[in-house]
């Protein structure tokens, strides 16, 4: 019988942790988020963002931008909160308008303050497996499979999602705990070819944006799913695993709502505490 599992649950342990760490500070963390465009789900993921940073005792600063503004106008707003020594953490709210070149946004953010673990110099040091600040999506997908006391090595992976910024560094980090990811590209396969490759994987991951489209069809027998994909349709939110059909053969599966968005959250608001003590607390010491 298929498990689902609680993100909420998990989400809520994540952060009862960052507020005993932060009470201990001498100071409180502050995270800047920058929001582009008028995107009504990404002004929901943003408030929410907020109170659960307020929660966690974290200040944030919301910068919010219309659709038409210029790139060098977002662009010097991140040079200036990369500069300014009150803010710990930078978030920039994805996706943005489609006239911005994500990458070149997001790398313009110091690595000493970005939050989400996608920035180039950062992916430079998975890859060389040096030391580095693990991504809010593959913090995500290790907390959940904690959870349920999956061990990576030897287990198969389909990592199925637009080739984008969002999944950067995730499959490494996964094949540095032992698996192996298998070559699925949902923009490249055709949909008989990306079953016939996800049914391989222990672990299938999804992170299309697509409602449903992930039926039984793409999975094995007892395989763990991870349902990253979030569509918004009026006041409802879906996910791209059509759970009906996949709850009946799958071992473990995250829902939507409720699964991986919490957890976003959460791992995020980890990420800008661990953030400001990589800076300050090393500065006092070093004072």
């Amino acid at each position: 019988m298929c498990k689902i599992i609680d993100g909420n649950a998990l989400a809520e342990k994540i952060k009862d942790k960052i507020v005993k760490e932060v009470v201990k500070l001498p100071s409180r963390p502050n995270l800047a988020i920058l929001l582009v465009g008028e995107r009504p789900d990404s002004a929901l993921y943003v408030a929410r963002k907020q109170t659960e940073a307020k929660k966690c005792g974290l200040d944030t600063h919301l910068y919010k931008f219309d659709d038409n503004v210029n790139e060098q106008e977002l662009l010097n707003c991140i040079d200036y909160l990369n500069k300014d020594d009150l803010i710990d953490g930078i978030l920039l709210q994805m996706p943005l308008p489609k006239h911005f070149d994500a990458n070149k946004i997001a790398a313009a953010v110091s690595a000493a303050k970005e939050v989400d673990g996608f920035h180039p110099e950062n992916l430079k040091k998975i890859r060389a497996g040096k030391t580095y600040q693990i991504p809010v999506l593959a913090a995500v997908i290790l907390e959940i499979l904690n959870s349920i006391n999956c061990d990576l090595r030897s287990k198969t992976v389909a990592l199925l999602a637009h080739s984008d910024i969002f999944m950067n560094g995730v499959g490494e980090i996964l094949q540095q705990r032992g698996a192996t990811i298998l070559p699925c590209s949902y923009d490249k396969h055709s949909a008989n070819e990306l079953q016939s490759c996800s049914q391989q994987a222990d672990i299938v991951i999804t992170a299309v944006g697509k409602k449903h489209y992930l039926t039984a069809a793409y999975i094995k027998p007892e395989a763990i799913v991870i349902d990253i994909g979030i569509i918004r349709k009026g006041d409802k939110t879906f996910g791209d695993v059509e759970s009906k059909s996949v709850g009946k053969i799958a071992s473990f599966l995250t829902p939507v709502p409720g699964g991986v968005g919490p957890m976003t959250i959460a791992c995020a608001l980890r990420n800008v505490v661990e953030l400001y003590k990589n800076v300050k607390l090393k500065n006092k010491k070093a004072k």
